[in-house]
């Protein structure tokens, strides 16, 4: 019996020994060489702040910032952490209910879950703020987070810088996982097409929490913490002060103006209209802001320099001469006795001049801008006895064109350009089956800049500098230089700097004899209105049939007045394509408006007595008539279906269910 208990003894000896052995394994497993609960002490005691770098500045071409930062606030939560926070304080600072901060909790558990911060209420008033601020540590789990915001001093230029926005999900698959929920990213404009260069590089600070939940000093001294990498800075060709003149100019209008420097590419200022002051879509009211832009139906959000195709008209008769020149078909001497109308075709093409003599030689032709001269012209060049065939004809036609940079993207650093179009011997195969001839494009006013014929008015700058170059061109763009330029920023770049030599078997002799007809434009011809005083301009007046549907309708309205011109003629230094839609001829709005912007430009001011020209201009309103009604119509179907969606009992039940789980 003694040997059984003393046998027992040993037993329960054992065993407690091995449970003791147990628990000190796991002790030590817990504390040395487990980091779980490590972590989740440092969870509990330290809060990790993201720094959101300062994005890269934009300066334009006199290094004045064009585009800068200042610092706002988010507020992020936590779901997870969130438990005890004082629910009716929060919602009372916000000006929220109850129901919103349940609906907002829900979403930021589903965006990213439980344990990972999320924007609870973005870019937070100065005031709200500092009311947050004082009263933080009453919220467990929410945290205030700097977030850099755009601010742009001088309220212009809104479609060339662009805006950012939060990065969605698609961004940052695509990023590899370089961008987070919450970030913010470049979305339209020199925002997003730089948005390597502007973005920076996050960093984290590390901070101690007291057991209120109050920050009570940084972890380590910052040992732990990185530091946020500013975005680095782009100086580009801009010149702010042109770019205002230009908002100003087209003010109460829907068109684009489009000025470059022909000997480099740089763009010295692009707008579209309507327009928007850029700050609209910065700090807490954006959305709001946003969703009216959208929603506008004259689509202020478009850009309509890079986007917008139009028929460039009579814009595009000096190059239809060149082709013509160049090919033989006709001489500086060549005439047409125009009398008001071409008859070569079935089908006659008016002209706006009718008196005698107007088109006695290609100068005169082009200054007075003959379209009987030019539509003779154009069946001439696709019926070209060198290649007895005018499908052959019109296909190279439109190999001048493309080299002339129409038909095709021609590469700007915006995203979003479009091509416009050259028409080709498919495009008239289609619609006629194949059976068509040289009067089927002229008498469609395709040999006055018309019929199938459509180009971006940079498309339109761009050509005229081809033009003022006599046969080169560099690709338009705005930045200049990059701060810290990299390999990768020097490959970016260099699309910009290559010359692209086009049509080099066209004499300098032909292009001064159009060249000289389009100095003629101002001082004798349609343009006399464009005349500055000391400088000699080249340009052509357009004016370019406009339609659109309505009501299954479609309706004719007031031409579009078109404009290009290039200044001094000597050297030229600025180049300006002007399209106003509505606007009438091409002297009436778009001509003042080129003038303007080329004496501000090459003399840095405007003499005082144009002055109140600027404001005679800025005021006229030439918005389409038809805007209002299409306005109203389009807001009527909107709230329509609204009205549908919310009172149709599936969507009702589908909507409660998905709110339930």
């Amino acid at each position: 019996m003694a040997l059984f208990n003393q046998s027992r003894g040993n037993v329960i000896k054992v065993a407690f020994l091995v449970i003791f052995v147990i628990i000190a394994f796991q002790l030590l497993n817990l504390q040395v060489f487990s980091g779980k609960y490590d972590l989740e002490a440092k969870r509990n005691a330290l809060s990790a702040k993201v720094r959101y770098p300062d994005r890269g500045i934009i300066f334009d071409r006199h290094e004045r910032a064009i585009l800068n930062n200042t610092i706002l606030y988010d507020l992020v939560v936590t779901p997870s952490e969130a438990r005890q926070t004082d629910i009716a304080g929060l919602c009372q600072l916000l000006n929220i209910d109850s129901t919103e901060f349940k609906k907002r909790m829900l979403e930021a558990r589903l965006k990213n879950g439980p344990y990972r911060p999320s924007v609870f209420e973005d870019l937070l008033p100065p005031d709200m703020h500092a009311q947050l601020e004082e009263n933080i540590h009453r919220f467990p789990g929410f945290a205030l987070e700097e977030r850099p915001v755009r601010v742009y001093p001088y309220h212009a230029a809104a479609h060339i810088l662009g805006y950012i926005g939060e990065a969605d999900s698609n961004m940052i698959r695509r990023s590899n996982g370089y961008y987070r929920l919450g970030d913010y990213t470049g979305i339209t404009g020199l925002e997003a097409y730089y948005e390597r260069v502007l973005m920076g590089q996050r960093g984290v600070q590390y901070m101690l929490k007291d057991n209120h939940n109050r920050l009570v000093g940084s972890y380590e001294n910052g040992l732990y913490d990185t530091l946020a990498i500013a975005g680095r800075n782009l100086h580009t060709y801009l010149d702010i002060e042109l770019q205002q003149l230009a908002e100003k100019l087209i003010s109460n209008k829907v068109g684009a103006i489009v000025a470059l420097d022909p000997k480099t590419g740089g763009i010295l200022a692009m707008t579209s209209a309507p327009y928007y002051d850029p700050n609209d879509l910065t700090g807490s009211n954006k959305p709001k802001n946003y969703g009216h832009l959208a929603l506008d139906v004259a689509r202020p959000l478009f850009n309509r320099s890079i986007r917008g195709q139009y028929p460039p008209g009579s814009t595009y008769k000096p190059l239809g001469a060149l082709v013509a020149l160049e090919e033989g078909l006709i001489t500086p001497a060549s005439d047409y006795d125009c009398h008001g109308a071409y008859f070569g075709c079935n089908r006659p093409v008016k002209c706006m001049e009718k008196w005698a003599g107007h088109a006695t030689n290609l100068r005169q032709a082009i200054a007075w801008s003959c379209n009987a001269f030019f539509s003779d012209v154009l069946k001439h060049t696709i019926d070209n006895p060198k290649y007895h065939d005018p499908r052959k004809g019109l296909m190279q036609w439109k190999q001048y064109m493309t080299a002339f940079g129409l038909g095709h993207r021609i590469g700007v650093d915006l995203p979003s350009e479009d091509a416009g179009n050259i028409p080709d011997t498919s495009a008239y195969d289609k619609e006629y089956r194949r059976s068509w001839n040289s009067c089927t494009m002229t008498g469609g006013g395709l040999g006055i800049g018309q019929d199938k014929m459509t180009a971006t008015p940079l498309q339109i700058a761009n050509a005229i500098c081809i033009v003022a170059n006599k046969g080169f061109y560099y690709v338009p763009h705005f930045v200049r230089s990059v701060d810290g330029n990299t390999d990768a920023d020097t490959a970016l770049l260099n699309p910009y700097t290559r010359k692209h030599e086009v049509l080099t078997h066209i004499s300098n002799e032909l292009y001064e004899v159009v060249i000289s007809g389009m100095q003629d434009v101002v001082d004798q011809g349609t343009a006399r209105v464009a005349k500055i005083p000391g400088i000699n301009i080249c340009a052509k007046t357009g004016t370019a049939q406009n339609k659109t549907v309505l009501d299954g309708r479609v309706i004719e309205l007031k031409d579009n007045s078109m404009f290009v011109c290039f200044a001094p003629r000597e050297n030229p230094v600025i180049a300006i394509a002007v399209v106003i839609e509505n606007g009438g001829t091409g002297a009436t709005a778009a001509a003042p408006i080129a003038s303007l912007m080329v004496e501000k430009y090459i003399n840095d001011t405007l003499r005082t007595a144009r002055l109140p020209e600027v404001d005679r201009i800025a005021q006229l309103n030439l918005m389409p008539a038809h805007l209002p009604r299409l306005q109203y119509k389009a807001d009527s179907v909107r709230a329509i279906q609204w009205f549908n969606l919310t009172h149709d009992s599936a969507y009702i039940k589908k909507y409660v269910a998905r709110r339930k789980s």
